[in-house]
């Protein structure tokens, strides 16, 4: 992802998150290190597909790296129901079988 999730843009980033959900996948990882700004309406979208995919008994990861989305996820405390990573890498790391 690059630029901004709002209201404008988060019901793509929502079509294109379920449609990786439905299509099966349990751990997610999303490289947000090219987002500027993400508004509520797109943290919600971020916490209903951790909430579909927790169904599915697995995970949403983060990426952020230099972000200063870091600072809203911590402000929000939504590290505490999200996991976040600085590097894609280091996201995938224990998810690969």
């Amino acid at each position: 992802m690059t630029g901004e999730i709002d209201m404008a843009t988060a019901p793509r980033f929502r079509q294109r998150l379920l449609a990786a959900i439905s299509a099966g996948a349990q751990d997610v990882v999303i490289d947000l290190s090219g987002v500027d700004f993400i508004d509520s309406t797109g943290l919600g979208v971020l916490m209903g597909a951790a909430k579909r995919v927790r169904s599915a008994e697995g995970d949403i990861r983060l990426v952020m790296v230099g972000s200063r989305l870091a600072d809203l996820i911590e402000l929000t405390r939504l590290d505490r129901v999200l996991d976040v990573f600085d590097s894609v890498s280091a996201a995938t790391e224990d998810s690969e079988p």
